[in-house]
């Protein structure tokens, strides 16, 4: 077969068939334009007013803060940085407003100038409100109430969370463990610790937390349990456990809802929980527990590019669905949780996209292959080169011709091979058994020496 020759030498030896490689002569749709989010780097402008209004308190704060550090468009930035502005101001930390006033820089006008008047007052407020909680936590303690000192310890926290505070929130609200009574006061402790530690970026106190609520006495409720699910999910992608972080997000009960938006949304799930899972699971699993999970699609119905790429990923439809995935790279890059994750989860789709093509089988030519996956020919080569390299492609390529040859295991070898090893092993425990046999006919068996 020389390079001239276009397809593949075609002989199947899976027993699952691969329908339209490629996919863009045979699925008409086309991937639409992606929307929600801003594009990075020039793409797209998304609706930020749509966007922020899926989160709520300090989040929707840091989602902007974000936005506007890394969109790379001054009037994207501006518009974040304004929105973060007004949002701020609905609250009372002085000290993020400082740096929002700094960041904005009299870009905006006057009326996004400092406000110190507004800062002293809230300064003030704030100063006569701490006293007043530790006057009464103290007036608790001396009168020994677990259940007045546990809320004393509480509304102390919640005081330094709504201040930016977040390091003596998050001392406060671990205090208060030592005076929960009942499952209930536990959950609600660790749910408060794993907020504070997601916003710290304290991954690891939020997988012992999550833990800590889950082997509560008493069974979580499934908001609860939704909630955990969700920020084990956050904490193993930080760790990038995406197969992992991909089980939990799909554990996510409708119950969710917008029970979590001051952590997460349901799109966020949605998102998260499918690219994890495309780059971690076989196609048994993404069948099983992406495809058929009945909740789980429900998550997938609020962000229909997800759900898109994951069954064009599922039906072979390979150009679709990288291209799917390109139209949302510039949005993933501005999440805030997702940014640092996206180079490795498409790396890894891609790689599994390219083994799942070839590996049904005998020959490819690369030139059919390239236009599928939208790439060169000497791109891919070089890309095919490194999969065969860590052994995860058993092939050769053909830099000639350009194709690629399937290097299958010599089956009738190989089953020989099991049957001697199988028989060395057989005989290796009989021998033993036999030993031990006559040790135990002849009374040849060493005792332990008796303890004085």
């Amino acid at each position: 077969m020389d390079g001239g020759d276009e397809g593949v030498v075609v002989a199947p030896i899976g027993d699952e068939s691969m329908c339209s490689n490629g996919g863009a002569v045979d699925d008409p749709r086309r991937p639409p334009a992606s929307s929600g989010k801003a594009a990075a780097g020039g793409g797209e402008q998304m609706d930020l007013e749509a966007y922020v209004a899926l989160y709520t308190g300090r989040t929707r704060v840091s989602r902007l803060l974000f936005i506007a550090e890394r969109c790379g468009n001054e009037g994207m930035q501006l518009e974040a940085l304004r929105m973060a502005h007004d949002e701020i101001k609905k609250g009372e930390d002085s000290h993020l407003y400082r740096e929002v006033i700094a960041k904005i820089g009299g870009r905006l006008g006057p009326l996004y100038a400092l406000d110190q008047t507004w800062v002293d007052m809230v300064d003030r407020r704030a100063e006569a409100r701490k006293e007043k909680l530790e006057n009464e936590l103290n007036s608790y303690k001396t009168n020994l109430i677990k259940e007045s000192i546990r809320m004393g310890f509480n509304d102390l926290a919640d005081f330094f969370y709504a201040h930016g505070q977040l390091g003596d929130a998050f001392k406060n609200y671990v205090r208060t463990r030592d005076y929960c009574t009942s499952s209930k006061h536990i959950s609600q402790m660790c749910l408060n610790v794993i907020l504070v530690s997601i916003e710290l970026g304290q991954f690891m106190h939020v997988s012992n937390y999550v833990s800590k609520a889950e082997q509560a006495p008493e069974q979580v409720d499934p908001i609860t349990h939704s909630k955990l699910r969700c920020a084990a999910g956050l904490a193993y992608m930080e760790t990038k456990k995406y197969k992992l972080a991909a089980r939990k997000f799909l554990e996510t009960g409708p119950e969710l809802g917008n029970n979590y938006t001051d952590v997460i949304a349901q799109q966020d799930v949605a998102t998260y929980g499918g690219l994890c899972a495309l780059a971690s699971f076989d196609r048994t699993e993404l069948k099983n527990k992406v495809i058929d999970n009945i909740n789980f699609r429900n998550f997938l119905e609020l962000v229909p590019e997800v759900r898109e790429l994951i069954n064009d990923f599922y039906a072979s439809r390979y150009a679709s669905c990288l291209e799917y995935l390109e139209n949302l790279k510039p949005n993933l890059l501005l999440d805030i949780h997702l940014h640092d994750h996206v180079e490795t989860l498409y790396t890894d789709i891609r790689h599994k996209a390219i083994i799942q093509y070839t590996h049904p089988f005998i020959s490819v030519d690369l030139h059919t292959m390239a236009g599928a996956f939208k790439t060169s020919v000497a791109g891919l080569e070089k890309e095919l080169e490194a999969l065969i390299t860590d052994d995860k492609i058993q092939a050769r390529i053909d830099s000639h011709n350009k194709i690629l040859y399937a290097r299958h295991a010599d089956q009738r070898n190989a089953t020989f091979q099991r049957v001697l090893q199988t028989g060395v092993e057989f005989e290796r425990d009989v021998r033993s058994m036999l030993m031990r046999a006559n040790l135990i006919k002849q009374e040849s068996i060493l005792r332990a020496a008796r303890k004085l």
